[in-house]
């Protein structure tokens, strides 16, 4: 890709820093902050240490100390924003390396955009950024003054539309920047704002931008080509015009193409390539390939010439296949596609053809069969009589009067002659595809202006330059005489330089300028005859013409961007493109019309002249015309840089970018900069920075331009100027002026320094008296410690032995006694274990006795009573789901509701008597429960008895026992007796845990039946649940199918009468058209009669007894006369402005009350809904009077609300359940809710004077003109709406774009002291001023919507969407201007938000509602400027907890444009912004748009229903009719239409 270069001459390199040196002298001194050349990295910043001389010591910043003359070193401003500044000319130090600086610095954040006056320089990212092109960002830059917003591309394209607008001129954008620099995408960003702001539909529904852009592949594929620099360099120049009608509109569009690289068909060198349509056709499908004999680019000698065949990343099979799509949507038919290709495929086949000498002298023959094989496959292609071809290719017809002569060409003749054939097929293939691309998109031939954008090859410097490099820089050597024109430059290109200093009212003088003119003289003048030689004789002493020592073909030019050393070897070769007439008559002859299209006959003087043109010739007529073109417009300036060579992202090599500003007119810019004045400070930034170098300017009582005067005399410059608002330093000043600042802060240093240093001395004096002290203390308390631990121990060692003797003897005590304890206590366990044992045997013995007996007869009786009704419980269950399922597949039978509703209530009576009976089993089972427990308690006392009878003869034949062995003799009888016991004791022992496994046993079986009963208990309780589920289950499903049955009448009904009367009813142009389309969307929706099954009898006895109600009570179809007359008054009576009662609106309340009595929603025509929408438009076509509005929204909203509570349509049954409200957001989805969505039995107080109480009246079965009526109502009510919001959405606009920014106060304003009291108070006043108006803004709207009694909800409604437009108008602006990204304007805001705050508190929630919460986005981001210690918070903490609502792409925004001008203090670390780009790098990989601006919500954001829900029942009894119709003799006679409601 190349591109245009608008730029200075190479003697700039040489001369510019030399003059402004002479001119103003640089303060360099010890301790400056400087740059130096570098040779790898262009300039290094470093710090001054010693100067010696003319010379000077550096220490720069990676730690290196060079020396580098003073001469050469140039002031680095510290106090330079960290992101740099948008516009360079704003720069401190506006060089070289501080230009160089500014657009890394930038870069480096991802801002790629940066002004040089009013030229844009873009620099190609190697990314993605879609946030930086949506929509959102072209609606920003609409109509913005230039340089307000940020630098982009889009404010260039504005500017131009503008201008073109305004001055009715025409205007081009020159696109210019080498290959790779982005052109191409720079140029359809343009077109596609253009498109923006001008665009219209073009055929097929395809806008002109987009045609255009879907030209770019067609003409990519045949037009670019690889080169060293570039995979996609475009060959050839494009200037695109968009044209423009008289309204602004785009009308048309043309692409015109000039200088097409025709030399790279049949020449090409390592390692780029041929056009890249060549390679597609060798990768397409196989099919193609064998239709054309094709194989791989390797075998064709127009693409082997390189060893370059692939491209890395791109897959030519498939840009083949989207070649043929981009041919397809531009209108190349098929054929013509087959057409193109054959052609393209007989160049390369047309390049295979080899020659070799002839039988005769001097003549060629193809070479081989291989070459005869090409030769025939060419004619087969191009359909030509391969003889004829041959001959055209190897010989020439002389015609001279006597006779005509054909003459032979030898090999290298017919070589050239074949080349020139291939370039001249391609040449006008190239131009038929432009020609084509142009009828499809279509021009307007009465186009009043156009925008043209230029793209086109840049300066190019190889290694190896030929004719093709030598024809690129003439056409950028003419382009930059065009821009170094002096009328042109300075009217243009730095018109704003002129218009800032015309603003400001000072001197200035033109600036001159360097001719390249010469250069050009240079190259036209020379001719292609022993080119090499002339060039030698004829400008040896040329300036610009230099002859290499070691060559004798190559020659060197110095063109303005550097010198060029160019091989002349094959100039001469390469120039040749003349037509020759053989080639001519051949394929002008060909079978095939497309080919005989791009060879159309010649007159035949054109014939004559043709054969001796050349590609110079051709080359210098377009050229001029192309100069031709853009001297007849305005132009304006886009400047592409490339960052890198390796067209990867975030990597900028200075070197490369220097060159690049070197030869793109950048520098130039800023030379001319330099030469006026190139440092301007406002004000209030001056003696910020430079006060302190005359205090007494700033203590004293003076005007800040008096103060900046001061300081600037007291230094001693000259040539400054003063402005109005700026002072104006010319080249060095501001050097000279940072150097005695520089010398102050020094001289302060050094004081403060010497102050510490004494505080230091003293307080280490000090710190060192009192450690001796301490010292002193420390040691003589360290010997007194010394004796008292001497003693300390003598005392210890005799308290030992004391302790020891005494410890010896108790333990021998100890020891006796705890062996003595001992014994005791085993003596007395045994005893006492003995004794338990039998006390606990008799005890078990006697608990197993009581317990098993009773339970044994208990746990059958149990067992067989749960097993019963467990059993019955199941069997109950399992018909119970079985007619459960039943019923969920009858509830599923949709169309037969109706037949299982007799079933279902069958069902459910069934259902009821077995729950019946079930509960009476239950009771009967409850009551032999507690029978059988009775039983069981009775047989549980009486086995206690029997233990309690047991367990006292135990107790007696034991105290027997005991007593015979008392009397009986001890030896004699003792042992039969213990014989008799132990026996009786051990078969009751026996006894006892026989009872005791028995009771166990019983005992098991027991808690198995009351688990196995609970379970029966808890089946039955989930049955009986189930049953009752079930039962309300059958009467939802009731309810459902009557609800289904009444909304398909309702529908059926209401579609039926909106299809047949849609088109005649409409009052009005604004609302029939709409009405009319909802009409349509009803109709396409499917609602049709026929679509539902019927789902209810139509022959029923209901409907027949409905029927006869609506035949007795139909209203009569037309008014008489007297009706006529009372509307014709009722439309008088409310055009006036009839006020409210209360917070009713009269007219409102009078409408209603009159249409029921007169019975208009039940009639099948009438006019007075007409008339009535009628007035109500026209009150309100004054669309800037608020109070009319309001008074009209209240009215509106009020009569909707009661059309809403009253209306139904016709046929439908008034018990139809209110509707939920839709999610549907179309206009025609909010209105048929409207009509469908009124609740049951709704209670309207139309109580006249003569009811004492409220009367519920019916729903009204509205016709088809009340229905559109109430539909025409919702859309005025709609309308009204959105224009009072946009009334105040105007009116605080112009506000809102002056409290983005704080207005800036002085720093003498700001100094302490009585006389500054008064004047700081009037600061704070003029800061909060703007947001003050905003808030009398809402505080006055406010009051008028009270005033006219608007519903409190659409009140929230309005102002919860101005909060929103509010909160995007300065969240945008704040995102899109750096100055705005300030600590100190983040406190401006942030006080202007609290006014808004308090102006929400005293609103109070019923009218502000939830419209604080709407400014949540630029709430979050003022607080993120204003909150301290940024480079402490990470990420987590910034987007969890400061800024949860911003995205990535804000917050990233917000963190890099931000700067403190009030502490100094950082933004957040680099490892945030790291980690913000990975974040942003991943989100663009996965989203379409990363748009990190706001969209304003403009919808309507409230419906029919919400009115309804949110508003308060109305009770118009006590409303008193107007005086025009109270005095009115009809409405007397016919009384009051309140008063004969009932």
């Amino acid at each position: 890709m190349g591109s245009l270069k608008f730029s200075i001459c190479l003697l700039f390199a040489l001369t510019l820093w030399k003059y402004i040196l002479q001119g103003t002298p640089v303060n360099i001194i010890v301790g400056s902050h400087v740059w130096v050349e570098d040779p790898k990295l262009a300039w290094l910043d470093g710090q001054v240490l010693k100067i010696n001389g003319d010379e000077a010591d550096i220490e720069t910043s990676d730690g290196k100390k060079v020396v580098a003359k003073v001469s050469k070193l140039y002031p680095k401003d510290t106090e330079a924003p960290a992101g740099g500044v948008d516009d360079m000319t704003k720069l401190s130090y506006l060089h070289e390396p501080g230009v160089l600086q500014n657009l890394k610095s930038r870069y480096e954040l991802n801002e790629i955009y940066t002004y040089t006056g009013n030229i844009l320089i873009a620099i190609n990212p190697f990314q993605r950024l879609p946030h930086l092109y949506d929509g959102h960002m072209m609606q920003q830059y609409k109509g913005a003054p230039f340089g307000e917003l940020s630098p982009h591309v889009f404010a260039v394209a504005d500017v131009a539309y503008r201008a073109m607008i305004n001055e009715g001129k025409s205007n081009s954008i020159l696109v210019s920047g080498e290959s790779g620099a982005g052109k191409t995408e720079t140029t359809k960003m343009l077109m596609r704002y253009l498109a923006f702001l001008g665009g219209r539909s073009g055929t097929e529904g395809r806008t002109v931008e987009q045609q255009v852009l879907e030209s770019n592949p067609v003409l990519e594929a045949f037009g670019n080509a690889k080169t060293v620099r570039n995979n996609n360099s475009s060959r050839f120049g494009k200037f695109v015009e968009i044209q423009f009608d008289k309204q602004g509109r785009i009308s048309g569009a043309a692409i015109r193409t000039y200088l097409l690289e025709r030399s790279r068909v049949c020449q090409i060198s390592d390692p780029e390539r041929n056009y890249h349509c060549f390679y597609l056709l060798c990768a397409a499908p196989q099919e193609e390939i064998e239709k054309y004999k094709l194989g791989n680019p390797k075998s064709f000698h127009y693409l082997n010439q390189s060893k370059c065949y692939e491209l890395v990343g791109v897959s030519d099979a498939h840009d083949y296949l989207a070649t043929r799509r981009a041919m397809d949507i531009v209108g190349i038919g098929v054929q013509e596609q087959d057409a193109i290709f054959r052609v393209i495929a007989a160049i390369l086949h047309l390049g295979n053809i080899d020659f070799t000498k002839g039988q005769e002298v001097d003549s060629s023959v193809p070479k081989d069969d291989k070459s005869k094989f090409h030769l025939n496959m060419t004619a087969e292609l191009l359909m030509c009589d391969p003889v004829a071809l041959e001959d055209a290719l190897c010989k020439r017809v002389m015609i001279t009067p006597e006779e005509v002569i054909k003459r032979s060409l030898d090999p290298l003749g017919a070589t050239v002659s074949r080349d020139g054939l291939a370039k001249t097929i391609y040449s006008r293939l190239f131009d038929w595809l432009v020609d084509k691309i142009n009828v499809s998109i279509g021009q307007d031939p009465n186009s009043r202006s156009l925008i043209g954008v230029l793209d086109i090859y840049g300066f190019e410097s190889f290694k190896h330059n030929s004719f093709e490099q030598f024809c690129i820089n003439f056409t950028n050597e003419k382009l930059q005489q065009h821009f170094n024109q002096a009328h042109s430059n300075l009217q243009h290109v730095f018109k704003m330089e002129q218009e800032e200093y015309t603003k400001e009212e000072i001197d200035w003088s033109y600036i001159e300028f360097v001719d390249n003119q010469d250069v050009l003289d240079l190259i036209e003048k020379s001719t292609h005859e022993t080119f090499s030689n002339k060039l030698y004789q004829t400008y040896k002493v040329h300036k610009r013409f230099i002859k290499p020592k070691l060559s004798r073909t190559d020659f060197t030019i110095s063109h303005y961007a550097g010198e060029v050393q160019y091989q002349s070897d094959q100039f001469l070769d390469k120039n040749k493109d003349y037509v020759v007439p053989e080639h001519q008559d051949l394929l002008s002859a060909s079978k095939c019309s497309f080919v005989a299209g791009l060879f159309p006959p010649l007159p035949e003087e054109t014939s004559k002249s043709s054969k001796f043109s050349s590609i110079g010739s051709r080359f210098k007529l377009q050229l001029q015309q192309l100069m031709e073109t853009l001297n007849s417009t305005e132009p304006h300036y886009v400047r592409c840089i490339k960052p890198n060579n390796l067209q990867k992202p975030a990597v900028f090599e200075n070197v490369n970018v220097m060159q690049q500003l070197r030869c793109g007119g950048v520098l130039e810019a800023i030379r001319i900069s330099c030469a006026g004045y190139p440092t301007r400070r406002p004000f209030f930034e001056f003696l910020n920075r430079f006060g302190l170098l005359a205090p007494e300017a700033i203590e004293g009582n003076y005007d800040e331009k008096v103060a900046c005067k001061k300081i600037l005399e007291k230094k001693g410059l000259k040539g400054f100027q003063i402005g109005k608002t700026k002072v104006f330093l010319r080249a060095g000043q501001m050097a000279e002026l940072d150097a005695r600042r520089a010398e102050v802060l020094s001289a302060a240093a050094k004081t403060i320094q010497r102050k510490i240093r004494t505080h230091i001395a003293r307080k280490r004096f000090i710190a060192l008296r009192q450690a001796s002290v301490v010292m002193q203390a420390v040691c003589r308390g360290r010997l007194a410690c010394k004796v008292f631990d001497h003693m300390k121990k003598e005392a210890a060692a005799v308290n030992i032995q004391k302790h020891s003797r005494r410890y010896q003897a108790r333990k021998s005590y100890n020891k006796l006694w705890s062996s003595v304890l001992v014994l005791q206590t085993g003596l007395r366990a045994m005893a006492a274990r003995k004794e338990f044992r039998f006390r606990k045997q008799t005890k078990a013995a006697i608990k197993i006795q009581t317990q098993w007996r009773c339970h044994r007869a208990f746990s059958y009786y149990r067992k067989l009573k749960r097993g019963a009704i467990f059993s019955q419980t199941r069997w109950r269950g399992r018909i119970a789901r079985r007619e459960l399922r039943k019923l969920k597949m009858a509830a599923r039978e949709t169309g037969a509701l109706k037949e299982a509703k007799d079933k279902l209530e069958k069902t459910v009576e069934d259902l009821t008597w077995r729950l019946q009976l079930e509960k009476r089993l239950r009771t009967d089972l409850e009551e032999a429960k507690a029978q059988e427990i009775a039983k069981l308690q009775n047989s549980l006392q009486a086995m206690q008895s029997k233990i309690d009878e047991t367990n006292a003869l135990l107790i007696k034949e034991r105290e027997a026992a005991k007593k015979a062995i008392e009397e009986a003799p001890p030896v004699i009888k003792e042992t039969p007796v213990m014989v008799e016991d132990n026996q009786r004791i051990d078969a009751l022992t026996a006894e006892v845990e026989k009872l005791q496994d028995e009771l166990q046993l019983e005992k098991q079986k027991a808690e198995e039946s009351d688990r196995k009963y609970s379970e029966a208990q808890e089946v039955s309780e989930e049955r009986c649940r189930k049953l009752e589920e079930a039962e309300k289950r059958v009467q939802q499903l009731q309810d459902s199918v009557r609800g289904l049955e009444e909304k398909l009448t309702n529908l059926q009904t209401e579609n039926q009468v909106l299809r047949q009367q849609a088109v005649s009813m409409a009052p009005n142009r604004f609302l029939s058209g709409r009405s009319r389309s909802i009409i349509q969307r009803a109709a396409e929706s499917g609602h049709h009669p026929g679509d539902a099954k019927p789902s209810m009898d139509l022959h029923s006895p209901s409907m027949i007894q409905r029927e006869q109600g609506e035949i007795e009570e139909k209203p009569q179809k037309s008014l008489n006369e007297k009706q006529q007359e009372n509307q014709e008054l009722l439309i008088r009576c409310i055009a006036q402005h009839l006020g409210f009662s209360g917070n009713r609106p009269i007219a409102a309340c009078i409408i209603y009350k009159c249409l029921l009595q007169w019975r208009s929603f039940e009639v099948e025509r009438t006019s007075i809904f007409d008339r009535i929408i009628q007035t109500i438009g026209h009150a309100i076509e004054t669309q800037d009077n608020n109070d009319i509005l309001a008074y009209w929204l209240s009215n509106a909203s009020t009569l909707l609300l009661l059309l809403q509570r009253t209306l139904k349509a016709s046929g439908a049954a008034g018990m139809a359940p209110q509707r939920r409200r839709s999610s549907s957001a179309t206009l025609f989805g909010r209105m048929t809710q409207s009509f469908r969505g009124t609740p049951q039995g709704v209670n309207l107080s139309l109580i006249n004077g003569g009811l004492g109480g409220g009367v519920d009246i019916r729903q009204v079965e509205a016709k088809y003109p009340a229905l559109l009526f109430k539909q025409q109502l919702t859309a005025y009510v709609e309308k009204i709406y959105g224009m009072i919001r946009d009334n105040l959405k105007k009116e605080i606009s112009p506000l809102l774009g002056l409290c983005i920014q704080a207005p800036r106060t002085s720093r003498a304003s700001l100094v302490k002291g009585s006389s500054r009291s008064i004047a700081n108070t009037a600061a704070q006043q003029a800061l909060i001023a703007h947001w003050q108006g905003i808030v009398k803004s809402l505080g006055n709207f406010l009051s008028t919507l009270k005033a006219n009694h608007v519903p409190p909800f659409l009140v929230r409604k309005v102002f919860t969407q101005i909060f929103s437009f509010i909160n995007v108008q300065l969240f945008n602006s704040l995102l899109l201007r750096r100055e705005c990204c300030s600590f100190s304007n983040g406190e401006y805001v942030k006080a202007g938000l609290a006014e808004l705050e308090h102006w929400c508190y005293k609103a109070t929630d019923e009218y502000a509602g939830s419209a604080w919460d709407e400014l949540k986005h630029i709430r979050q981001a003022i607080g993120f400027l204003v909150i301290h210690q940024k480079p402490k918070k990470t990420l987590d903490e910034i987007s969890h907890d400061l800024c949860p609502v911003l995205s990535i792409q804000q917050l990233y925004r917000i963190s890099t444009m931000y700067w403190d001008d009030k502490y100094g203090t950082h933004s957040v670390s680099s490892d945030v912004i790291a980690n913000m780009r990975v974040l942003m790098t991943e989100d663009s990989n996965n989203a379409v748009s990363n748009s990190f601006l706001l969209d304003d919500d403009s919808s309507i954001p409230f419906s029919v229903d919400d009115i309804s829900k949110s508003m308060e029942q109305i009770d118009i009894a006590d409303i008193e009719p107007p005086p025009l119709i109270r005095e009115n003799a009809g409405f007397r006679k016919s009384e009051d239409p309140t008063k004969s409601l009932n």
